[in-house]
């Protein structure tokens, strides 16, 4: 359900703040999520943070972190509840996509989301 119904939102280089169209993809994941945490009282999802490949990995972490936050804080803003979600971040290291050039760097540049263990 998770998988059908929620969207990566993405960003753009060396931002973390919500640009307009992730705001939309937001406004429907934080729909999904709050049917989903109904239907499912005990679950939990997880906002993954991701970059890409420019930068350190030092630096990538930190930035996956803030876009992982940032979503996380516009889902509650939207009465999410903030208890079922959680942020980790992967900086650079789990790529989408593998070539160096803009578009696939968009495609890296996101917030993913699995289901909480």
């Amino acid at each position: 359900m998770l998988a059908s119904e929620v969207q990566d939102a993405y960003f753009d280089f060396d931002k973390s703040d919500i640009r307009e169209d992730a705001r939309a993809t937001l406004t429907r994941n934080a729909d999904a999520l709050r049917r989903i945490f109904q239907e499912f009282p005990d679950a939990t999802v997880v906002i993954e943070g991701h970059c890409d490949e420019r930068g350190s990995a030092e630096y990538n972490m930190g930035l996956g972190d803030r876009r992982a936050t940032s979503a996380k804080e516009f889902l509650v803003q939207l009465g999410v509840p903030a208890d079922k979600l959680k942020t980790v971040s992967y900086g650079k290291e789990r790529p989408q996509c593998t070539e160096s050039n803009e578009e696939c760097w968009q495609k890296n540049r996101r917030v993913h989301f699995v289901p909480g263990t």
